[in-house]
């Protein structure tokens, strides 16, 4: 909320699920995280448009842990919605979404105005219109997941997008390892999108997950992320076809230069060292299975 109200980028909804927060941290904290969400939300969103262009939004997109996201809103104004669009978080996380959905019209008109068919169904834990479906699940279940999607009309014959944002490093190796495997095994073309730390045995990763223990917050699933290589290996050993993964400043390097000196002068930092290393320390990852050769 704070990068888009100082103009990293523009998204006209997260004001309705997010309140603005009152004070501004350190300038090296602003700066070098800012700067990494930009990173984050253009390289997930260049991967997302890339596979919807593919399947010509012929397609299905899973947003797995999407907290209070705002893709959905985002693709229907720029008409890059797919045929269905899910989002799955635990069911208390899902209801307060609700509730945002219901008592806000800007998040509510577009849900109605991609809805065609019967009466939109809606309960506490679950909402469901016919381009758009939220879902109160755990994802440690997948068998519980598949069958909430499919009573949500989950098409397993469709070219499937499934995207995770820091949510597999909450899990066990184990656990995420199950998830990633009940994706490749249920859908035939589907292609795999995670964001999340990387290079976590160093030093710099060690006063990572030092700080978040300390805020009571334990990265489960750390052992994963300790390489790029192993970030890769995870995937391709639970059943997807290729698998490539880039650290966060090798994304930034690839977008566009004059974009990235247009945020680079929202927030004056001569202190480039720790957000390059900060950068270093979050990846994208993706993996596809392609049966139709898409």
């Amino acid at each position: 909320r704070f990068a888009v109200s100082v103009g990293y980028w523009k998204d006209p909804y997260i004001q309705y699920f997010v309140r603005q927060a009152k004070e501004r941290k350190a300038p090296e904290i602003n700066r070098g995280k800012l700067a990494c969400y930009y990173a984050r939300v253009h390289g997930v969103s260049y991967l997302i448009q890339a596979f919807l262009k593919k399947t010509e939004c012929n397609c299905q997109i899973v947003n797995l842990g999407a907290g209070m996201d705002t893709l959905f809103w985002r693709l229907k104004d720029e008409n890059l919605l797919p045929r269905k669009y899910f989002e799955v978080d635990f069911p208390m996380i899902v209801a307060r979404k609700i509730h945002n959905i219901k008592s806000k019209p800007p998040l509510s008109k577009p849900i109605m105005e991609s809805h065609s068919g019967d009466s939109l169904l809606i309960d506490s834990h679950s909402l469901d219109s016919s381009r758009y479906s939220l879902v109160g699940a755990d994802l440690r279940f997948s068998s519980d997941l598949e069958e909430k999607l499919k009573k949500h009309n989950l098409d397993t014959h469709l070219p499937t997008l499934l995207v995770a944002e820091c949510v597999l490093v909450y899990m066990t190796p184990q656990q995420s390892a199950n998830l990633l495997k009940w994706a490749a095994s249920t859908f035939p073309v589907a292609m795999f999108i995670n964001y999340e730390q990387v290079n976590m045995t160093d030093r710099f990763g060690q006063i990572m997950i030092e700080n978040l223990q300390r805020r009571q917050c334990n990265l489960a699933g750390v052992e994963v992320c300790r390489s790029l290589d192993s970030q890769k290996e995870r995937l391709l050993l639970n059943g997807w076809e290729t698998a490539h993964a880039i650290d966060m400043m090798k994304v930034y390097s690839f977008l566009p230069q004059a974009d990235v000196k247009r945020i680079e002068g929202l927030e004056f930092l001569d202190e480039k060292e720790l957000f390059e290393q900060l950068m270093q320390h979050y990846c994208i990852s993706w993996a596809t299975k392609d049966s139709s050769n898409l």
